[in-house]
């Protein structure tokens, strides 16, 4: 039998055999998928380097449909930091070397608005069109708004969106987080949904369970954001560490809450 081993990550390898049977590995688990007359689809991830990206990413890995090959981080090249998480981009490299995926990134001034956002993502996006991605995959779970946002603006350029976990009950995610070996650190805390204890916490069983009945346990209504550092599509663990604590200040959107000023407590991390 003829047999063909193309590396795709250090733990993770695609084989295909005479009878297109793809097997695939990783550190915690070996998975046998069928995939005679399969067409998969060339897919781009978008990477926030948090736990929700690396639970969907994990589940897309092993999807036959999709062939997950490059990520795609937004950066704030001011702060040299990942939007939103707030962290630091040699932590987000080391990150991405560790799942051993092709990368590029979404480089942002400090305050862009939406049209720059929206032009600076679609540089970003043409030259993987040009490599032949007809998919782009995200994290998110239950925002409806932001989902048809996303197709909208894929749909434009002719790409297919793709939400490996959404609608997923989110408790019930996170214990698969946890379950499947996985680790994250809270890093980004919004301080009008959870106190400062929460900020720098590992997520675990007793997180959950310390979580006021509010907040999203997933923080998918953006309570909070971490730091993927471990897990099975990772060759190793991310190592960091944790710096100083701090509470900073932004400009509210209109009708948020009726507050002018949005208030997040960050873990830096290096």
């Amino acid at each position: 039998m003829v047999s063909a081993k193309i590396k795709i990550t250090n733990n993770i390898y695609y084989e295909i055999l005479s009878n297109f049977t793809k097997i695939w590995y990783s550190r915690h688990n070996l998975v046998l998928i069928t995939t005679k007359n399969l067409i998969t689809n060339k897919t781009y991830f978008n990477w926030s380097t948090g736990k929700d990206s690396a639970l969907a990413l994990y589940y897309l890995l092993q999807d036959s449909n999709y062939q997950v090959t490059h990520l795609l981080t937004a950066v704030n090249k001011h702060y040299d930091r990942v939007s939103m998480h707030g962290l630091r981009r040699e932590l987000m490299l080391q990150q991405i070397n560790a799942l051993g995926i092709s990368f590029s990134t979404i480089e942002l001034p400090e305050q862009p608005g939406m049209i720059e956002y929206e032009t600076l993502m679609k540089e970003a996006v043409l030259p993987l069109i040009e490599q032949g991605f007809t998919h782009a995959a995200f994290g998110d779970i239950f925002l409806e708004d932001l989902k048809s946002y996303r197709e909208q603006q894929l749909a434009a350029v002719n790409l297919k969106a793709v939400f490996p976990i959404w609608k997923r009950d989110t408790k019930q995610l996170l214990r698969e987080f946890i379950s499947l070996g996985f680790k994250a650190i809270l890093i980004c805390v919004n301080a009008s949904k959870l106190d400062q204890s929460f900020i720098g916490r590992v997520i675990d069983d007793k997180f959950i369970d310390d979580l006021p009945e509010d907040v999203d346990p997933c923080g998918e209504n953006g309570e909070y954001h971490t730091f993927c550092f471990d897990g099975p599509i990772f060759r190793n663990p991310i190592a960091y560490k944790a710096g100083a604590i701090v509470y900073r200040e932004y400009d509210a959107p209109s009708g948020i809450d009726g507050n002018s000023k949005l208030g997040f407590w960050f873990c830096d991390l290096f």
